[in-house]
């Protein structure tokens, strides 16, 4: 089995380099790695973590660079290296157990297991000896070994026991009690609602700190009129993108915030945070009128161009550190832009101070983070241009923090979706071409792969957000091939990630889901389904509201079949508590309340209109590609239909709106 070192220029995965010359022999997750543990009748050691990740750097520094933990860790176990974004699989397998050992989970994980793949210990970050009160991760080390090779049984048993309890978890979905009721999915939303009002603070966000963004929670909250919700996106959207969450001297929002008022953020920049958050921004600013949240969605994804590009796709993620030092790239004093703009006026530089809240001492180790005063507007004043952009260029004159360039075909997708949601005409090109790129790179010997390297098959979520970013394209241009595609992509997710029978219309409830995970990978102790949505949406939600979308654009009654036997399996949980699945819910909107507005022909003034508006349950079907929905329809009209049944056909956007508002308040939300 070729350890990580051994094989440094086959690896896409900056996070696994890192490690590579370690004095731990790591091994890549696989089943050479898993036969090597039985051949030595030795437990395995699985340490997850990802590129831009602080506690990650802290653990390697202080245990994994040390050669006395690593003479550990080579004798007595076979040390397993996984980069969470390249295997998620892996990660959400045992993370869910180490939440079910420890009641919490983050990163670095600590997991310990059997040679054939169960654990039977997890953890998260360890210090390399005994402090504060937690056990050093050298003290760890020699108990496991003393339990495996004095009482193995007991840790048999515990591996027995812990798998039991992490089968039931990563399929909850399978045991989910069936409905008994239709799915009034209009009272799905309004729980929705009063949960997340329950939830929201003053200071925006929905929960106390450490607080991270959740742009399902703000669309969820889009469709309702009333002062509150109104507040609450509106709370919630300004403060991410006028305090320290987002990077005002560089684009792009952090992670999360580490305090409630979204001042100081945890550092690191993901691919995945920018594209949610744009398309999320675009999406507010169309329903509220707000051009300054436009403004927002449109430098995010100039920092994404600017500091993510590659030559086949978007880098995975920058670093929380810069140079070892957290934020150290972010944070300025007083004195520093004061020597920088010494060529400005007083008056200028005293304006920087305040408008950036630049203040000594600041609220980071005694710096600031930039966040706009109160009643600053988003974009940067004429009079300040020249001081800003001088303050730029002198920070990028310090240590950048490290950038993982792994082409991840999820995340990708994601953005591919904010490019052709802008509606701007240079970053939907910007989606048509990332597109292209990514069925180049990510497509081989009839596999899709999740990274560029082709080192990880792709996951159910990889093919969902590839099938919806390819419907965002038609909807965007009216081109028959990017659905097309999206129905080929549709079959490889139905082949190779569908539990049991795939539904039709005259057998519509058979079938158990969506595995997270394709039948070609075979490394896994169990395959896991992902219903929960978090910080991205769950491959469950994802898969409903691709299918249901390609559907409602193809006229294909089967494809929305399956989309609507996706909702059915998880209805209850729809019912009893959709606060856990915000996305499904979105997605359950498309499968079972559907509008299709047919305009034919090249892009009019009524697609214009469309798409200059939210469209919650909505596609458009334009131009006149293969989509049977335009057959015998007239250009300059629009036709508005629901369940197989259209409207009058109009040829005016007053008409349009009007069908809209009647096919949207037939479900009243």
């Amino acid at each position: 089995m070729p350890l990580l070192r051994d094989i440094k220029n086959q690896l896409g995965s900056s996070y696994l380099l890192e490690h590579a010359d370690n004095p731990v022999l790591w091994r890549t997750w696989g089943d050479d790695a898993l036969e090597e543990a039985a051949r030595t009748e030795r437990p395995i050691f699985l340490s997850v973590g990802y590129a831009a990740c602080h506690w990650c750097h802290v653990m390697a520094h202080e245990s994994f660079e040390s050669n006395e933990i690593a003479a550990l860790l080579n004798e007595y176990f076979v040390p397993i290296k996984v980069d969470r974004e390249e295997r998620p699989d892996v990660d959400a397998l045992y993370m869910a157990a180490t939440q079910i050992v420890s009641g919490h989970g983050g990163w670095p994980m600590s997991v310990f297991l059997l040679p054939d793949g169960r654990p039977f210990m997890a953890g998260t970050y360890y210090p390399p000896h005994d402090r504060g009160g937690q056990v050093g991760f050298d003290h760890l080390l020699l108990a496991l070994h003393d339990a495996w090779t004095t009482q193995r049984e007991s840790v048999e048993s515990q591996a027995a026991e812990l798998s039991r309890a992490l089968s039931r978890e990563v399929s909850f979905v399978d045991h989910l009690a069936p409905l008994t009721e239709s799915l009034d999915l209009a009272a799905v939303r309004a729980t929705l609602r009063r949960e997340l009002m329950e939830r929201s603070d003053d200071e925006g966000g929905f929960g106390g700190a450490p607080k991270f963004p959740r742009p399902s929670f703000i669309e969820a909250l889009l469709e309702f009129e009333d002062d509150a919700s109104r507040r609450a996106v509106e709370i919630t959207l300004d403060a991410m993108s006028r305090r320290g969450l987002y990077d005002h001297f560089g684009g792009g929002f952090a992670r999360y915030s580490v305090d409630d008022e979204w001042h100081v953020p945890h550092f690191e920049k993901m691919l995945s945070d920018q594209a949610l958050l744009a398309r999320c921004y675009f999406d507010a600013a169309r329903v509220r009128g707000r051009t300054d949240w436009r403004d927002v969605a449109l430098d995010t994804l100039n920092f994404v161009v600017g500091h993510l590009r590659l030559h086949n796709g978007y880098a995975a993620s920058l670093d929380a550190d810069a140079g070892g030092v957290e934020g150290s790239h972010i944070t300025w004093s007083p004195e520093e832009v004061a020597t920088f703009l010494t060529n400005e006026r007083a008056e200028i530089l005293d304006r920087v101070l305040a408008r950036w809240r630049i203040e000594s001492p600041g609220a980071f180790e005694g710096r600031s983070i930039p966040r706009l005063a109160e009643g600053e507007s988003f974009t940067t004043p004429d009079a300040l241009v020249e001081a800003h952009s001088t303050l730029i260029h002198h920070r990028g004159e310090r240590v950048q923090p490290s950038r993982d360039e792994k082409v991840i075909l999820e995340w990708n997708a994601m953005l591919a979706s904010a490019f052709l949601r802008s509606n701007d005409d240079v970053f939907q090109p910007r989606g048509y071409e990332l597109l292209s790129e990514l069925s180049a790179s990510h497509f081989a010997d009839g596999v899709w792969w999740r990274t560029a390297h082709r080192r990880a098959q792709a996951t159910a979520s990889d093919v969902a957000w590839f099938i919806d970013a390819h419907v965002d394209a038609f909807e965007a241009s009216g081109d028959g091939q990017w659905l097309d595609t999206a129905r080929g992509l549709s079959d490889f997710l139905l082949a190779h990630f569908w539990d049991g029978p795939v539904p039709t219309s005259s057998s519509p409830n058979v079938g158990h889901g969506i595995f997270s995970q394709s039948d070609l990978v075979l490394d896994l102790v169990t395959r896991p389904k992902e219903i929960f949505d978090g910080a991205t949406p769950s491959a469950h939600a994802v898969a409903t509201r691709s299918l249901a979308r390609l559907a409602l654009c193809c006229g294909d009654n089967e494809l929305l079949t399956v989309a609507r036997r996706l909702v059915d399996v998880a209805g209850s949980l729809l019912l009893s508590h959709p606060v856990a699945v915000p996305d499904l819910v979105e997605a359950a909107g498309f499968a079972f309340q559907g509008i299709e507005v047919v305009i034919p022909g090249d892009r009019s003034d009524l697609a214009h209109h469309l798409r200059s508006k939210s469209m919650p349950r909505t596609v458009l079907i334009t131009g006149a590609g293969s989509s049977p929905l335009l057959r015998g329809r007239h250009e300059g009209l629009a036709y508005v239909c629901r369940d197989g049944v259209c409207g009058v056909p109009v040829d005016n956007v007053s008409g349009l709106d009007a069908q809209l508002r009647e096919n949207l308040t037939a479900w009243p939300s």
